[in-house]
């Protein structure tokens, strides 16, 4: 973990990653508004990173907590706060695998990017059983994968030129793990090993969705369209994120489920 850690505090900018990935953050606050139902609800972000959603959620009345690996993404996200005018309920430097200590529980736990990180099973099990524990019963749990067909997706974005057929291919294989250039280490998995796996532990799901499917190669394009003909796109994109015909070759998978 030391080299992710590493990886967010001096190498990447995780804050503006969403600005880029416009579709991924607004598909993801479109699911978040339709089942985080009820006002001022507990929230515990782990692994938020700067806070993207831990403001997005503040900004409409919930009491939000942050925990992330990478001291620098707190300090983002306190900087952000600022400018903005919230305030978080707290803002915690630690560990998804060391949540221990934590009594305190929650209506709703985010848990959207420690599982890109954990490459063993064992590690990503720990972190969902951790989080489990401190949510309250009947209450909303949000994780989130990186799927085997992101690195497809982002030499398809802008059609780079290929070293390797073999090596893009290689992501495609069940269990891989492995560092994407120009990202640290991650785990990729395809959708039916993220559903089942998120089906291995008492909940109920709610979603399971492949957050930006076919939109993804057109990013770009689709981002620098004129705010309605943009909502139209975005409208398609939601409603193909639950096709399964499609779900798979999403960059990011996004599993809703009520414990």
């Amino acid at each position: 973990m030391n080299e992710v850690e590493e990886w967010y505090d001096t190498k990447y900018d995780e804050w503006k990653r969403l600005e880029r990935h416009k579709i991924e953050f607004d598909i993801t606050k479109k699911y978040l508004d339709e089942y985080l139902q009820g006002d001022h609800l507990e929230v515990f972000d782990i692994g938020g990173g700067p806070g993207r959603y831990s403001l997005y959620l503040a900004e409409k009345g919930h009491k939000v907590s942050l925990l992330d690996l990478s001291k620098q993404n707190i300090v983002v996200a306190k900087e952000k706060s600022l400018e903005r005018g919230i305030t978080l309920e707290s803002y915690i430097h630690g560990n998804a695998l060391e949540l221990e200590n934590f009594n305190r529980t929650f209506d709703v736990i985010l848990l959207m990017g420690p599982l890109y990180h954990l490459t063993k099973e064992s590690d990503r099990r720990i972190a969902v059983e951790g989080a489990l524990r401190l949510l309250k019963p009947n209450g909303i749990i949000v994780t989130a994968f990186i799927s085997n067909y992101a690195p497809l997706q982002n030499y398809l974005s802008d059609v780079s030129p290929i070293d390797s057929v073999s090596e893009i291919l290689e992501y495609l294989e069940s269990e891989k793990d492995k560092t994407l250039e120009g990202f640290t280490t991650a785990y990729f998995t395809d959708f039916k090993e993220a559903k089942n796996f998120m089906k291995s532990f008492e909940l109920t799901e709610l979603v399971f969705a492949g957050v930006e499917n076919v939109l993804r190669c057109k990013e770009k394009e689709i981002n620098s369209l004129e705010e309605s003909e943009y909502k139209k796109w975005l409208e398609i994109g939601y409603h193909l994120s639950r096709d399964e015909n499609v779900i798979g070759t999403s960059q990011h998978f996004l599993y809703i489920g009520r414990k």
